[in-house]
């Protein structure tokens, strides 16, 4: 079954085009992967796809709704972690759980998701006091406080330690387990071979690869062993370059 369809997606600023004609779909059930260097337009395709932006032309779909001319029926089946997402300082985890709950008709249990994300022992420190990881623990509990059918993560183990992503691994791999489709978003080849079914690569605002890691690498020649050494066939740029 697919749950998300965007179909020629374009989006100008001015006289810069962000996006140019993007299409893929996801199915349910899948961790579906978005990578790209930076400024390659990961984040204004997910800004689109959430309803956060209007598209200049083009078509989603979101579990069958559009995202700007029904945004309720898709906020209230969408869990959301973006990328500059902060609280203020002073907010505890426990009321950060209870207030986004309270936006929602039938949402998790907060304590529940804080038990699961093993954050129960930190329910009454403020926002400013956690850790990287703690933070990052925090916005995965708050894409799912709405019990999603699907979650999207924009660029979620950036700022980590090697140690913390891999933790930050293990949960997305979890929240897929609960049967919430995943949507992807990273510049991390690792994270993505890892992780995702599927892979779209975007670089220059347009999709030019989409299939599994496997076949991408296979797709990228012989001489290419992991999705680093595809990316780099298909773009003609280094990780290193990626990763700026």
């Amino acid at each position: 079954m697919t749950v998300i369809e965007v179909s020629k997606l374009h989006k100008r600023y001015g006289k810069r085009v962000a996006v140019e004609d993007i299409s893929f779909t996801v199915n349910e059930g899948e961790i579906f992967g978005i990578v790209g260097p930076n400024g390659a337009g990961k984040t204004t395709t997910v800004e689109c796809l959430i309803g956060l932006r209007k598209p200049t032309r083009g078509r989603i779909g979101v579990l069958g709704h559009d995202p700007q001319h029904e945004p309720g029926p898709v906020r209230e089946r969408l869990g959301v972690q973006l990328q500059d997402g902060q609280l203020p300082d002073k907010l505890r985890v426990g009321e950060a759980l209870e207030l986004y709950a309270s936006f929602y008709r039938s949402p998790a249990d907060p304590a529940a998701l804080l038990k699961e994300l093993t954050l129960d022992q930190h329910r009454d420190h403020p926002y400013k006091k956690l850790s990287g990881g703690q933070k990052q623990r925090l916005s995965i509990a708050l894409a799912l406080v709405g019990n999603p059918k699907i979650a999207v993560f924009d660029e979620l183990t950036t700022g980590l330690d090697p140690n913390g992503r891999r933790v930050t691994w293990k949960l997305i791999e979890s929240v897929r387990d609960r049967g919430v489709t995943v949507v992807l978003v990273s510049h991390f080849m690792e994270e993505a071979e890892r992780l995702c079914d599927r892979v779209a690569v975007i670089d220059g605002g347009r999709v030019i690869a989409l299939d599994t890691p496997a076949r991408l690498v296979a797709q990228a020649g012989k001489d290419s062993k992991n999705l680093d050494d595809a990316f780099l066939a298909l773009t003609g740029r280094s990780i290193e370059e990626m990763e700026a």
